[in-house]
C-alpha cells in the first residue's frame, strides 16, 4: 500500500513538471535531470554524445521568446543572477524515455516508468476532456430548438390558466340593427 502512494505523489509531481509548448507536451531538462537524479549538465551531456538517438520530435531546444515566459510563468531568475545562460532543452515523452536509456543509471530506469504514466495520465485527461466537449456541442445543437418549443408550451398553459373573461349578454331586448336594412 505504501509503495502505492509513493507512486501516485511521484507521478503527480512529475505531472506538474509538464509543460504544453509548441502544442506538445514537455518538460524541461532540469526537471527531468532532477527526476533521474543528475546535474542539467550531466543530463546535456549524455544527450549530446548520443545526439542520434534524439531527433527534433523528442528534443529541441526552446528560443528566446519561450523562454522569457517560461521565466516570468515561474519566477526564475534572469541570466547573470543565478539563472540558466543557455536556453534549455524540452524533451517530449519520447525524448524522456531515451534520456533514461542513455543515463543507464537505476535510478533513471525506475524513474522513466512514473515519466511515463505521468504521460499517460494527461493524455487520458486530454482524450477524456475532448470526448467531454465533444458530447456537450451535440447536446446544445440536439436541443438548442427546444427552448423555443418550451417558450411557445409555457405560453399556452399560461393562457389556459387565465381563460379570457366570457361575453355576458346585455340585460334585455337587442336587436340587430343590420338585420333591418
Amino acid at each position: 500500500m505504501a509503495r502505492t502512494k509513493i507512486v501516485l505523489a511521484t507521478t503527480a509531481h512529475i505531472t506538474r513538471s509538464i509543460l504544453i509548448l509548441r502544442r506538445q507536451r514537455v518538460i524541461l531538462d532540469r526537471d527531468l535531470a532532477a527526476l533521474y537524479g543528475v546535474t542539467t549538465t550531466r543530463l546535456n551531456e549524455a544527450v549530446k554524445r548520443n545526439a542520434a538517438r534524439f531527433p527534433k520530435d523528442f528534443m529541441f531546444r526552446v528560443t528566446s521568446a519561450e523562454n522569457s515566459a517560461l521565466m516570468s510563468q515561474f519566477a526564475t531568475s534572469k541570466t547573470g543572477h543565478g539563472g540558466h545562460r543557455k536556453l534549455p532543452f524540452v524533451f517530449t515523452e519520447h525524448g524522456a524515455i531515451m534520456a533514461a536509456t542513455v543515463l543507464n543509471s537505476p535510478r533513471a530506469v525506475e524513474t522513466s516508468l512514473y515519466v511515463v504514466r505521468a504521460f499517460v495520465q494527461l493524455r487520458q485527461l486530454l482524450t477524456a476532456n475532448t470526448a467531454f466537449v465533444r458530447k456537450l456541442e451535440e447536446l446544445e445543437r440536439k436541443y438548442k430548438h427546444h427552448d423555443e418549443a418550451i417558450a411557445a408550451i409555457l405560453s399556452a398553459i399560461r393562457e389556459l390558466m387565465n381563460p379570457p373573461v366570457p361575453k355576458r349578454r346585455p340585460i334585455g331586448f337587442t336587436a340587430d340593427l343590420n338585420d333591418l336594412k
